[in-house]
Order: C-alpha cells, then structure tokens, then sequence
C-alpha cells in the first residue's frame, strides 16, 4: 500500500469525523509514544523495592510472563487499530463494534486510569527521586508543590505544541535506551571484574519463606511469587498510547500497530535483562529491601557517585517524558469523547486551537483535573500508592474487556488497513486471555482493597453522568456514533452484490 493510498483509507472522515488535529508523527514518534509510557526506567526503579519485599529477588522471574501476555494483548490492540485508526481509541472501538453505552463506559474508565497514572507517575519525581538526586528532606508539602509544577509544565507543553512534545519525548526516550543499554553493560562486566556477581541472588526469596513461596494463595490474598508479577504489571502498560494518536500518525493502519508491540517487546527485553544485572549485583538482597531507593543504590555501590547520580537524572528525564506522554493520551481522550459530545464540559473541550492547532482547552482541563486528584491525596502518601494499584487494575480491565470484544466480533472485523494476525489469530488471542485472567485474579489480594474502592467511587461518578447523558438525549440512540453503521449489514450487502455481479 502506498503512503498516498494509506493516508486516504485513514481519513478520520470514514468514521463521521473532519480531519482537525495536524497528521505529522511518524514511525519513531509513534514507538516512542508507547515506549515512553511504558518506561522501564520508571516502572523498575519505584517498584524493585516492593517486588523485593513481597516476592524477594526470585519475583523478578515472572516478568517474562507479563511481557508474553502484554505482546499478545499489544498485537490484539494493533489488530484494532489498523481497522478503526480513530483517536479515542478502546472508547471507540466498543462503541462502534458493541454499542455506545459500552463505549462510554469505557471510556470513563480510560479517562479514571490516565487522570490518576499521571498524579502518581509525576509524584514520584518529587517524592522518592529528587529528594535523593539533590539531596533535601522530602516531606508531603514540597512533594506536592514540585507535583504541581511538574504538571503544569507538561501541561505546557502538550497545549502549545504537540511537535515539540513529541520532541522532548523523542530525546528522552533515546536517552533512556542508550542509557538502560549502558548501564546494563557497564554494570554486568564491572561486576564481573570485581567478582561481584552474585548468582544465587537470582533464585533467592530474600526475607521471604521460602515455604509457601510458590503458592496460589486463599481466596484473598496471593502467593509471594505471584504476588511479583506486578513489578511488569506496573510497568508494561499504555502501549495503546499511541493508538490514541491515530489521527495525527502518518499511515497509523500500519505504523501504529508495529509500534505498540515493538515498545512492550522492546521494554520486555531491555528490562528483564536490567532486572537480571542488578539482582545479580543486589549484595545483600534483605539489607537492599529495607532501601527506598535500591536501584540507585546498586548502581552507586558499583559504579560511584558519578554515574549514580547519572541514573537519577536519566530517571527524572524518563518519568518526565511519561507523565507528559500519559497526560498527551488523556488529552486526546477527552477530546475524543468531547467531540462526540458524552464528557462533561464538552462545546469547550472538543475546540481545537486555531493558534496551535492542538486540543488547547481539553489540555488544561486535564491538568486542571490531574492538580484537583493532587490536592485530594497529596499529604496521604498511602493512598497515592492506592492509586498506584488502581493505575495497574484499570488498564487491566481495560485489556480484558477489548480483548472480549475482539472475541466476540472477530469473525465481523471491518477489513484491515495495515495489520493482521492472520493465522495467528487463535494462539494470541487464548494466550492474551489466560494471561489476562491470571492478572486479574492477583487483584483479588486484600492489599488491593483500596485501590477497588477508589476506582468504585470513579465508576459511581462515571455512572451519574452517563444516566445524565440517556435520559437528557433519549436514551441509547442519543449516544449513536457519526457515521455507524452496522457492520453486518454491510457485509449482507457486500455479498449481494458479489451475488449479483455473479449472476450477471
């Protein structure tokens, strides 16, 4: 297919939808997109220490099962989008292959997870890196002041220029690459000069018994070794990120599926064999557990200050570009669904600016959001590590409920523009599900008790306004998609033509 061809099959105005928003990402903004959300570098140095005294350094053995599941999960959701290349994504694809009310509820709990990743992803900069990297005492006063800023500039950012956000975000992905790639290098043949290296540690329970280790646990709580797969459950989520560009991504049919699983993989990778390295190096694993920063530690013990503080800085740039892109998706997001008028406040979130050409107001109204949750939870440092949790159990009801729509629509798909799984379809699909129950069931753990009350009373308020929206227009038909069609009856059509054209 050719770039002329792709570019005319993608207009959004298939989909009852004006081209508004500038289409100039291309193929490594689009990874970088999904890779940035992602973050290695940020997933792994806040939750180490929590796999550490949960699971001991045998937990990290489970991240090769998140990064098998999560590729399956990434090729279902290119497999989506190289058929409905529409921002908004999961929101639009079950609204258009299910029907809207279920599009809206799944938007409202993209829209839940995004508003609260992004708090808890840039409170971290301020409560657990730069109170280290610049050596101060972090309390919840400072953590929330430097939060708020922090917002506000990639707020900034995403209201006034999406090129340059892309920009920030392209160098700071290249940087936490090189640098991830560096740092695993230098940290294994440093190690292995000095005779540091630490074998045993990899299948080590730490502080953990090791009787019971292995366990599936009760019906509320979770055997230690499972209890680890949520170090790659934190981190190797928003790879659908880019699928939320679609509109602004040359050839997004192609490119964006290729660059959702080329990020999961590619994080995957990288990152388990970082894991590997540094548990290798851990010293000591029950001594590191008791750090609140173990990774930097690691890395300073074996490498000095110099490059220690190198990683600090590497870490603050990586969770940066995260909260950014996170906060660009949620943007995206709530225009999409303001467009169709179904999110509160949407004759002024759906404009885009004529100055910037960017979704100006939706931008502000997200960090006007994200700020307001901050000023909820800031001074209770448990409950935003409650959001935390929340942040990994949405986007898993998020996957599991996408991949249950591909599952009952598979065989009434609209044609592929770009991407397929061909015969390959079966496998990934059984083993996206299987992974996906497995996740889902970790959450059953009285420790994530919280986490489900908070995204109850999200669902509460979603569920207010969407009462709202049925009865003020009618009911499910007032929520009816620009340009839906039903897809069975297109293909009933299609093979009455192919009928007729036969018989002639």
């Amino acid at each position: 297919m050719t770039a002329t061809a792709s570019s005319a099959s993608d207009s959004p105005e298939e989909f009852g939808y004006t081209q508004q928003l500038h289409r100039a990402t291309g193929g490594f903004a689009s990874f970088a997109v999904a890779f940035a959300f992602v973050s290695i570098a940020t997933g792994i140095f806040t939750t180490y220490g929590s796999v550490l005294n949960s699971s001991g350094p045998a937990g990290i053995w489970t991240w090769p099962i998140v990064v098998v599941g999560q590729t399956m999960v990434a090729l279902v959701f290119g497999s989506l989008a190289a058929r409905i290349p529409v921002t908004g994504y999961s929101y639009q694809w079950m609204s258009r292959l299910a029907n809207p009310v279920l599009g809206w509820i799944m938007g409202w709990i993209s829209f839940t997870f995004l508003a609260i990743v992004v708090v808890a992803v840039d409170y971290t900069i301020a409560s657990t890196v730069l109170p280290v990297l610049l050596d101060y005492e972090g309390n919840a006063g400072n953590a929330w002041l430097i939060t708020v800023v922090v917002l506000v500039l990639q707020g900034v950012l995403v209201t006034f220029s999406t090129a340059w956000t892309e920009r920030v975000n392209n160098f700071a992905v290249s940087a936490e690459l090189i640098g991830m790639i560096l740092l695993v290098v230098l940290l294994f043949v440093v190690g292995l000069v000095a005779k540091e290296l630490n074998v045993g540690n990899l299948f080590s329970t730490g502080a953990v018994p090791a009787e019971g280790y292995f366990s599936v646990g009760t019906l509320t709580s979770v055997g230690p070794w499972i209890m680890g797969t949520l170090l790659g459950a934190f981190t190797i989520v928003g790879f659908e990120s880019a699928a939320n560009l679609a509109e602004e991504t040359k050839e997004p049919a192609r490119v964006v599926p290729r660059a959702m699983w080329q990020a999961v993989l590619a994080s995957g990778i990288l990152g388990f064999l970082f894991l590997i390295v540094v548990t290798l190096l851990a010293g000591d694993p029950v001594e590191l557990a008791e750090s609140a920063t173990p990774i930097a530690d690691v890395v300073h013990r074996v490498l000095g200050p110099v490059v220690g503080t190198g990683l600090l800085v590497l870490v603050v740039i990586a969770i940066f570009a995260c909260g950014m892109v996170i906060l660009m998706t949620g943007v995206r997001l709530i225009w999409a669904m303001s467009r169709d008028d179904r999110f509160p406040g949407h004759r002024a979130i759906k404009r885009i600016s004529p100055s910037f050409g960017t979704p100006a107001v939706a931008a502000v109204a997200f960090v006007l959001i994200a700020q307001a949750i901050l000023a909820v939870f800031a001074l209770q440092t448990d409950a935003l590590f409650s959001l935390f949790s929340a942040a990994t159990l949405l986007p898993a009801v998020i996957y599991a409920a996408t991949i249950l729509l591909y599952i009952v629509k598979r065989r009434s798909l609209p044609a592929s523009k770009g991407f397929s799984l061909g015969r390959w379809e079966v496998p990934v699909l059984v083993l996206a599900s299987a992974w996906l129950v497995f996740e889902l069931l970790i959450f059953r753990d009285a420790s994530f008790a919280t986490a489900w009350v908070y995204v109850a009373i999200m669902v509460v308020l979603g569920g207010v306004y969407l009462t709202f929206l049925l009865v003020s227009r009618g009911g499910v038909r007032g929520l009816a998609m620009p340009d839906m069609h039903s897809i069975d009856a297109e293909l009933d059509a299609d093979a009455r033509q192919a009928h007729r054209s036969h018989d002639a």
